[in-house]
């Protein structure tokens, strides 16, 4: 029998009790299968769950996000990987189901970010998505199902701990939504704008060609952006996300942070990055964290010294020049804002990061500049008109 109301261990905080979730009229939509999810956990679970169940429906793909914080670290639809990705996400022996190849890519895309992320997934979790979780360091998942082998495997995790999540996929909240704070209490619709390729027709630059490839990346680019911490901004590249700048308050800042991490996410396939010298049983987390490190042109010489631990040589760096040189063959990515673009320097900064396709509502008094850098750069602009903030 489904539960109208879950009590938690605490809210956001541990001070912060007591605290649960609860249906309002009705049962809640999902069966706890293993684990104690908090608040946190909750929160990250339904905006997750929107977000592959919208990337299902629009694309007929399997889809899987990682999330952490309430916002996406990665996103994607379950396309093969090449060999390069594979070996990036440390996966190069390993065949994955399509369910799986969402989710790895979902996890590539940041990965310092996913550590301990909450995963979600649009399709039934097989044995092959349970074992790439199985070695994720992950603090749950929400699915609409799971098979018996799938489900053993993931209950091993976090010493019988870990959480797992069943959600009915035909589940649909009231239209009207509400949430208080501060005591005061907010309402209104819900964001169900439909995120589709309709969206995409007012094309304002003169280069109107969008191929298909493209255009599934841009609608990936916005139904992430719908759950994605505001401001935002998305580049999106063979179906699935590669750099997301959530939460700034600046618009050329989301810019610059997506485009940063779109260029590590890149560079991370160079093959010095794939050659680095790992001592023998180091983990996924300490691989990642010094490819973090050896990818930054600020690191210090204490932490180049700290390399010793994990690796058996201490490796030749990428210059700023071999940097720029690789990333220059980066190429036919697509980016997507959730709210207009106020002055040209975002189409600057995404020019560096391989960017020819945008996607954003427009509505700027600058928009006539922002189009002329789009001409300058042959770059192809849609404007779609809906925001899609989310806070």
């Amino acid at each position: 029998m489904a539960n109208s109301e879950i009590l938690l261990k605490y809210g956001c905080n541990p001070q912060q009790k007591p605290a649960r979730i609860y249906g309002k009229q009705k049962a809640l939509p999902i069966k706890i299968l293993n684990g104690n999810p908090g608040y946190i956990n909750f929160m990250d679970a339904f905006n997750s769950w929107q977000l592959v169940k919208e990337l299902k429906i629009a694309t007929g793909l399997p889809a899987a996000a990682s999330f952490k914080h309430v916002s996406p670290a990665g996103a994607a639809v379950g396309l093969p990987l090449n060999e390069a990705l594979k070996e990036s996400y440390f996966i190069a022996q390993q065949e994955l189901s399509p369910v799986a190849a969402a989710y790895v890519r979902a996890r590539g895309a940041d990965r310092m970010s996913s550590y301990g992320d909450w995963a979600a997934i649009s399709d039934t979790v097989d044995s092959s998505a349970a074992h790439i979780l199985k070695g994720a360091v992950s603090d749950g998942i929400i699915a609409p199902g799971y098979t018996d082998e799938a489900l053993a495997i993931l209950k091993q995790k976090k010493k019988g701990q870990y959480c797992i999540i069943e959600m009915d996929w035909d589940y649909e909240p009231e239209e009207i939504e509400t949430r208080e704070i501060y005591g005061i209490c907010f309402e209104q619709k819900r964001n169900n704008a439909k995120i589709d390729e309709e969206l995409l027709t007012h094309i304002v630059s003169r280069n109107k060609e969008i191929p298909d490839s493209a255009r599934r990346d841009l609608i990936i680019s916005m139904i992430t952006l719908k759950y994605t911490q505001s401001n935002s901004v998305c580049y999106v590249l063979d179906g699935q996300v590669i750099g997301v700048g959530a939460g700034q308050q600046s618009r050329i800042h989301c810019t610059r942070l997506a485009g940063s991490k779109a260029d590590i996410w890149y560079l991370r396939q160079h093959p010095l990055v794939l050659g680095l010298p790992f001592k023998k049983g180091i983990g996924q987390p300490e691989r990642d964290n010094v490819i973090d490190q050896y990818l930054r042109d600020d690191v210090t010489a204490k932490e180049i010294s700290n390399w010793n631990n994990v690796l058996n040589s201490i490796p030749q760096r990428l210059t700023i020049e071999e940097k720029e040189v690789w990333l220059s063959s980066l190429r036919g990515v697509s980016l997507g804002s959730d709210a207009f673009f106020p002055f040209r320097d975002n189409i600057d900064r995404a020019a560096r990061s391989g960017v020819k396709f945008i996607v954003q509502p427009g509505g700027s008094i600058r928009d006539d500049i922002v189009i002329d850098a789009c001409n300058e750069y042959d770059m192809v602009m849609a404007c779609s008109t809906p925001r899609l903030f989310h806070h």
